[in-house]
């Protein structure tokens, strides 16, 4: 007896370590790309380019550099040039939540369009879900609020970030405590996932996401990488993702439509908090942000044409 249970330990941990090694394949590289285009300036080169943007949104060009910044890196990283740069602007509710609607679906698009990619989902969809997501995100969220009449009071900042250091060691640092925290989560995950499967509550999850997952053209075999992906981030979601499409549990199309749904709608925990801090409104960077989503990933799933891999039943999963 217990053999047979140090056994299945062992396989419980080649499968976490199987897990964590595939996106360290694919994670390393992103970062040390980004890592090098920072350096070459291709992040001012960039913001540069998207300062006209802003000022579609009405929006001051100088947050074209943080935009940009977000893009090649991430939230926190661009809300530290946030404060750099317009720390001090008067800027309203309105224009802070129009503003954080871009930096919540047009962000890390190197590392998480990489993790994408390796799912299934080509680098031209990624960039066009979500720089031109965001965008429509924003000019709805724009066009709305003279609708509504709200949003005009000034935004309340708070919480200010630290500035980074921005030594090599300390990137390096910063990057190895990034991945030991990656490997540690997703231990943690794929332990809550066996005790959920152990006490039967899987299924539950599955049932009561049905609905959702129907809407969206997604089968049910994707349910516990769309709620984990969508709370706690898509390179969580879609580690554990790559491993049941290269076992066969989920097929590659709703691996497609979940990692569209995630780039459009994820980590909506620990992101919101972080808008929030800067004074966007809760509607709007999650309620209406979760909406856009749904809409969008359940017109691409019904869309005429062969962009979607052709779905193929499988009994096994549809049985779970």
């Amino acid at each position: 007896m217990p053999s047979r249970v140090f056994e299945r330990l062992c396989g419980f941990m080649r499968d976490v370590l199987g897990v964590y090694v595939t996106l360290l394949k694919v994670l390393v590289p992103a970062l040390v790309v980004v890592k090098i285009l920072d350096e070459l300036g291709a992040t001012v080169w960039l913001g540069h380019i998207l300062a006209p943007l802003m000022q579609l949104f009405d929006l001051p060009p100088e947050l074209g550099i943080v935009w940009a910044t977000t893009l090649l890196t991430n939230i926190f990283t661009g809300m530290v040039v946030f404060f750099e740069i317009a720390g001090d602007m008067p800027l309203t509710v309105a224009q802070i939540s129009v503003f954080s609607a871009l930096l919540l679906i047009g962000h890390s698009l190197p590392v998480e369009g990489a993790v994408a990619r390796r799912a299934g989902v080509p680098w031209w969809a990624t960039l066009i879900l979500r720089v031109g997501g965001a965008l429509v995100f924003a000019g709805l969220l724009s066009a709305v609020y003279p609708l509504l009449g709200t949003g005009s009071r000034q935004a309340e900042v708070m919480w200010r970030p630290e500035p980074a250091a921005s030594g090599l060691g300390d990137w390096l640092l910063g990057q190895f405590e990034t991945l030991g925290m990656i490997f540690l989560i997703i231990l943690a995950l794929m332990i809550l996932l066996a005790v959920l499967r152990w006490l039967k509550f899987e299924r539950l999850i599955h049932m009561a996401l049905s609905p959702l997952l129907k809407t969206l053209g997604i089968g049910r075999a994707a349910a516990n990488v769309t709620v984990i992906g969508t709370t706690l981030g898509l390179t969580y979601g879609a580690g554990l993702l790559i491993r049941d499409v290269d076992s066969g549990v989920m097929s590659r199309r709703d691996s497609v439509l979940v990692l569209c749904f995630l780039g459009l709608c994820h980590s909506v925990i620990e992101d919101t908090l972080l808008i929030l801090l800067l004074g966007a409104d809760l509607w709007a960077v999650l309620w209406a942000r979760l909406a856009f989503a749904i809409l969008v990933i359940a017109c691409l799933a019904r869309w005429p044409g062969h962009w979607l891999p052709v779905r193929r039943e499988n009994p096994a999963v549809d049985s779970r």
